[in-house]
């Protein structure tokens, strides 16, 4: 590393090399189940969003079975982020477009061909695809047969399916993610691992043993994507939160202490390859008994090449959580900082818990951190006639994006922290995964379609669109 002088002129925010783009996945934007073999996933039957369990049939007003139907619009929509000048592009294979029920014997063709077109598409614009392999969306013969990933058979499966398109796709995709928000089995089992069993009917041996199964496949997918291209870059993806004691009181720090180990568990094993003592501990107390083979802690050896993460909020840790207020649009525990204010949807913001978080990931494990998921959800007006180039007057997205932007630079100019790229959530307006309603919304394109399910699922692009493109071509000169 060079300790010459910089010289004068303007400081970059951003490396060169800084990958921008967008995300989106596949449940929540392209089309109706059974269209071109594709068979049905948990999905299908959660038409209220990840704070319901599921229906026993497929609702017909579940939005999320046409989303805004990328199937066929995917030309235009790639087309669009090309405008932007997105470098990377990440979305998610429906595994059962590729394996309808999960345990098929044989590949969906027609399902290989589908992103076959999407990842030729890209190319043919330079944008990188990176891919998620298993993003909220098991398949529902999975479930209901196995309980999703509370059986060990689920590794086989997701083996089989991995190096199918691993094989597949090989020249095509270089960035690979595991799995979407690993850590979310801890509060939405069947979101997270396919488990049908409603949650307040299982115990902490299903879970870890779900988690160990979920971790073991990761690991396996990591080994197998290295051995057939050297060229992949594999990571995983966790829900990412920061959490800070409520009061500097020791209670809440020993608190927040036992929070946090909670979702280094997933990071630490992915990144180190093993089980830490804290982990054993934790399941010690809780009485579980993992059932793990030498095979299984062999696998875990295969580390990723990067930490992904999305990024939305940060959470309050007490001791005492039932003397504050809960943080309403918290997803997970945690009670509400009397210092953020809130989304729409009363989710916190928090820009500089961002910068505070990749600092501790990138102190912690010294490799690339990629920002896989940030956004402002929120409900955008369609203007009744175009406005300087744009149909959607969001300035609170541009706000929200430049200032968590503006901790991500400092982060790396300030702080030394590696950070590979920043993909927004939902560059183009989807189906909330946490409500299952349209009108919350993220995109920097707006998408003609309403929670009734009307629509013309025509697209028009939001002022954000043109700060982003603005952001992309100036490598982030423009955040302030």
């Amino acid at each position: 590393m060079s300790l010459k002088n910089r010289k004068s002129g303007v400081k970059k925010k951003f490396p060169k090399e800084f990958i921008w783009g967008g995300d989106t996945a596949a449940y929540l934007k392209v089309e109706t189940s059974d269209e071109d073999g594709k068979g049905a996933s948990i999905q299908d039957y959660m038409p209220h969003g990840i704070m319901q369990g599921p229906s026993e049939v497929i609702d017909e007003h579940n939005l999320k079975l046409k989303g805004i139907d990328l199937y066929h619009h995917y030309k235009e929509d790639i087309a669009l982020f090309a405008e932007m000048g997105f470098k990377v592009y990440r979305l998610s294979i429906a595994w059962s477009r590729i394996f309808p029920n999960g345990d098929d014997e044989k590949p969906n063709e027609k399902g290989l061909e589908f992103y076959d077109n999407v990842f030729d598409e890209c190319k043919k614009y330079g944008i990188e695809p990176l891919v998620t392999l298993s993003h909220y969306e098991t398949p529902y013969h999975l479930a209901k047969k196995y309980d999703g990933w509370k059986s060990r058979d689920l590794i086989g499966f997701y083996e089989k399916y991995v190096r199918t398109v691993f094989t597949r796709y090989k020249g095509k995709v270089h960035y690979w993610i595991t799995f979407n928000e690993i850590n979310s089995i801890w509060h939405f089992p069947l979101m997270g691992a396919g488990i049908l069993t409603p949650k307040n009917l299982l115990n902490a041996q299903d879970l870890y043993q779900a988690a160990h199964h979920e971790l073991v496949a990761s690991a396996l997918a990591t080994k197998i994507g290295h051995e057939i291209d050297s060229e992949n870059k594999i990571g995983c993806m966790v829900l990412g939160l920061t959490s800070y004691p409520r009061t500097c009181n020791p209670d809440d720090v020993i608190a927040t202490m036992e929070e946090s180990k909670r979702g280094y568990f997933f990071t630490d094993i992915h990144m180190r390859g093993y089980y830490p003592p804290y982990a054993l501990k934790m399941m010690e107390k809780e009485g579980v008994v993992l059932d793990a083979t030498d095979e299984d802690l062999e696998i875990l050896k295969n580390t990723c090449d990067f930490l992904s993460f999305s990024y939305y909020m940060s959470k309050c840790i007490a001791s005492n959580p039932e003397q504050y207020e809960k943080g309403k649009g918290n997803l997970t525990t945690g009670v509400k900082n009397p210092y953020l204010q809130e989304s729409q949807w009363g989710w916190q913001i928090d820009p500089k818990g961002l910068r505070y978080l990749l600092n501790t990931y990138y102190d912690r494990y010294q490799k690339p951190l990629f920002i896989v998921e940030n956004g402002l959800g929120a409900k955008d007006t369609l203007l009744s006639e175009e406005k300087d180039g744009y149909w959607v007057e969001d300035d609170y997205r541009i706000q929200y994006m430049n200032d968590h932007l503006t901790q991500v630079s400092k982060a790396i100019n300030d702080d030394g922290v590696e950070v590979m790229g920043y993909t927004s959530w939902g560059c183009i307006d989807l189906i909330s995964a946490s409500t299952a309603e349209m009108k919350k919304r993220y995109g920097f394109i707006y998408v003609d379609r309403n929670n009734d399910g009307t629509g013309s699922f025509k697209r028009y692009k939001k002022k954000s669109f043109y700060w982003y493109k603005k952001v992309i071509e100036t490598n982030g000169q423009i955040i302030s």
